[in-house]
């Protein structure tokens, strides 16, 4: 007697547990803005704190926001950064680099994100909603606090630190 490869199943192998069809999905864009360091030419990437009254308060993330019905994600990215920081950027000017996708069982959703990177856009970047903002090298992005989503991106965007040393191209 032959066993298909889907009646066969090792008892041993641990089981996946269907997702909960009640957790709502919450689609959010965000993007690592790098540029090099006025002073030292060293690239680094904007980090956005989470501002009191909001989930996560006082927490270190990509800027970003959420993607509405009928946007690409693209498009909900540049709406979000002219919104929150006052910067125009081209949407051809996002690069998609990686995503996260993490469940918050507490807040009883599941969070999925893609992160561009982009390197090039008008106007200085300010919290135009009351929020610090702050340059990070790739070294210190370890220092600051990041929600749970934020925190497997971080490898994508020292790699990208990387390849926008001294002397090269800040285009990626």
């Amino acid at each position: 007697m032959r066993l298909s490869l889907l009646q066969h199943r090792n008892p041993r192998a641990p089981r996946m547990q269907a997702a909960s069809t009640d957790m709502k999905l919450l689609l959010v864009v965000a993007v690592a803005l790098l540029r090099r360091d006025p002073e030292t030419q060293e690239p680094s990437v904007l980090l956005a704190q989470r501002p009191a009254g909001k989930s996560l308060a006082g927490m270190w993330e990509f800027p970003g926001g959420k993607q509405e019905p009928g946007e690409r994600p693209e498009e909900a990215l540049r709406r979000e950064l002219a919104e929150e920081l006052e910067i125009d950027v081209q949407i051809d000017a996002l690069k998609p680099l990686t995503f996260a996708s993490h469940t918050y069982t507490e807040q009883g959703f599941h969070l999925l994100m893609p992160l561009f990177i982009c390197t090039a856009w008008e106007g200085d970047p300010v919290g135009a909603e009351g929020q610090e903002l702050t340059w990070s090298s790739a070294a210190g992005l370890d220092s600051f606090a990041m929600p749970a989503a934020d925190v497997p991106l971080i490898p994508a965007v020292r790699r990208a630190l990387d390849k926008c040393r001294p002397g090269g191209s800040m285009a990626l």
